[in-house]
């Protein structure tokens, strides 16, 4: 396997799950730690990318515009960690976001991490959110705080049309600030912390790839620019 360019704090040979309602973990959890503090290792899909320091924490900086056209057609904008390979366990990262300079209104600075990536970006399941939802003045608005998604087949609309409320829920959030999350995954369920919260914000219970493998990625959606620091894996 090439080696990454990220700083890994231990090379693990297998992923564990560790909360409280799935599985109980082994007693020592291998984990691996990617500072974000470089661009290589990254396959970068529909995104413009950069190094930055931001708010005192260096970063992988990424923008998608949509005035832009894709590089890359019917992929989503991620960036894929390579040569990572993902099942079951925990994954924690910091990450801020806000909708780019000049994005239309309804923009809301969607920001996230994709897991279970497949064929290049081609297929994946993710959490994200909506950083200018979680203090918005209208109720509905802050009801759409985080999302679940699985690409390609079950995009936000398709699961707000059928089963509303089901795959999103409210949670605090401030834009542009280093925003907590930990993502807690086990076979066909899928559990989603914010702020480092005793209990998870969302719950997905049908995890819509299944029973799959694959690679992390950073994920942005449209018109936002997000900043991604600290992402481990135990």
């Amino acid at each position: 396997m090439r080696r990454i360019a990220f700083h890994s704090a231990l090379v693990f040979s297998s992923v564990l799950v560790v909360s409280s309602t799935f599985p109980a973990p082994k007693p020592k959890s291998p984990s691996v730690t990617y500072t974000l503090d470089s661009l290589d290792g990254l396959e970068i899909l529909n995104l413009k990318a950069e190094l930055a320091t931001y708010r005192g924490k260096r970063s992988v900086h990424l923008l998608q515009s949509t005035a832009e056209p894709p590089t890359h057609p019917h992929k989503d904008p991620i960036a894929i960690l390579k040569d990572t390979d993902f099942k079951d366990g925990v994954i924690e990262a910091e990450i801020a976001g806000a909708p780019r300079q000049g994005a239309r209104p309804d923009i809301r600075g969607f920001v996230g991490i994709a897991f279970r990536s497949q064929d290049h970006g081609a297929r994946f399941e993710c959490f994200y959110v909506r950083f200018t939802n979680g203090r918005a003045d209208d109720q509905l608005r802050r009801n759409h705080s985080a999302q679940y998604i699985s690409f390609p087949d079950f995009p936000w609309e398709r699961l707000r049309k059928e089963n509303p409320g089901v795959y999103e829920t409210y949670t605090d959030l401030e834009p542009g600030a280093w925003t907590k999350i930990k993502i807690v995954v086990s076979g066909i369920k899928a559990q989603l912390y914010v702020n480092g919260a005793a209990q998870p914000c969302l719950i997905v219970n049908d995890l819509k790839l299944g029973e799959s493998r694959g690679s992390l990625a950073l994920w942005v959606g449209d018109d936002s620019e997000a900043y991604f620091s600290n992402l481990t894996i135990k």
